[in-house]
């Protein structure tokens, strides 16, 4: 059964255009999760709260049965238009990440790329990933650290957002890597992680990233819309994504944003987590 927080998370991923963001900003972060999970041809690959497909369309380039699952149906009918562009056959699934509808040890690799850390319970998604994922399969994930650019995105909003629903941990742990160490445990063994960073050219303007964000990416649009009425806030929260752009903004006007890549192999028998 949907409930509220559910259907405000919906809302946020709806609105704006995540599409544009993902093609324009992280093109090329989808592929590079492909990779290091070492997806393949005949594999099972489910990619969890998988957007328009940004990790879930070349994991199904290489020949993969793939399922790409998410909460808000708007990013899947714009993923299936992306995919279709591409010659890409993939299933779409409208799915909760913390309640996914799949059989335990139904799929070979469970991957996300900068999507499942928003799942508001932490605990319950990764109890979901493990679960799904077969034994000696892979999990891999790719999130947005706390010191980095997005991370600190999210703190820079925080003062002017509403207050989370009891429970909700904040997104950009799941780039700490002993913060998902962690959750998923003794479950799995092999775990290789490390940093990297995509580099941001997108930006000419100081406050370009601020125009663009706040006009394409639901989170941010979401604070924007809930300061209507409010030009004094609106104004504080202009200026303090004005001033996070320019503490990562290089002398040429380029960002990069800081991620953090895992993997592990799923341990234990098959059935659950």
């Amino acid at each position: 059964m949907t409930t509220p927080i559910k259907e405000k998370h919906r809302a946020v991923w709806a609105c704006g255009d995540y599409a544009a963001v993902a093609a324009d900003i992280i093109p090329e972060l989808g592929a590079l999760l492909v990779e290091a999970c070492g997806v393949a041809a005949g594999q099972r690959v489910l990619d969890v709260a998988a957007g328009t497909g940004n990790a879930a369309i070349p994991a199904a380039l290489t020949g993969a049965d793939v399922t790409a699952s998410d909460l808000t149906p708007e990013l899947l009918e714009t993923g299936q238009r992306l995919a279709a562009a591409q010659g890409a056959r993939l299933a779409w699934v409208e799915a909760d990440a913390e309640d996914l509808p799949f059989a335990d040890a139904e799929f070979d690799t469970v991957l996300s790329c900068v999507g499942v850390m928003f799942a508001p319970s932490h605990r319950t998604a990764a109890d979901e990933l493990v679960r799904v994922c077969r034994p000696g399969g892979t999990i891999g994930l790719l999130s947005w650290t706390p010191a980095g650019f997005v991370g600190q995105l999210f703190a820079a909003m925080k003062p002017f957002s509403a207050p989370p629903p009891p429970g909700a941990q904040p997104p950009p742990l799941w780039g700490d890597e002993a913060h998902v160490r962690e959750l998923l445990g003794d479950r799995v063994a092999g775990v290789e992680a490390r940093t990297g960073s995509v580099r941001v050219e997108r930006f000419a303007a100081p406050d370009g990233f601020r125009r663009y964000f706040k006009t394409n990416y639901g989170p941010t649009l979401a604070v924007y819309q809930s300061l209507a009425g409010d030009p004094e806030r609106t104004a504080a929260l202009d200026l303090a994504l004005d001033e996070l752009a320019g503490r990562f903004r290089a002398a040429d006007g380029s960002m990069e944003w800081e991620y953090l890549l895992l993997t592990a192999e799923r341990g234990g028998a098959s059935t659950g987590a």
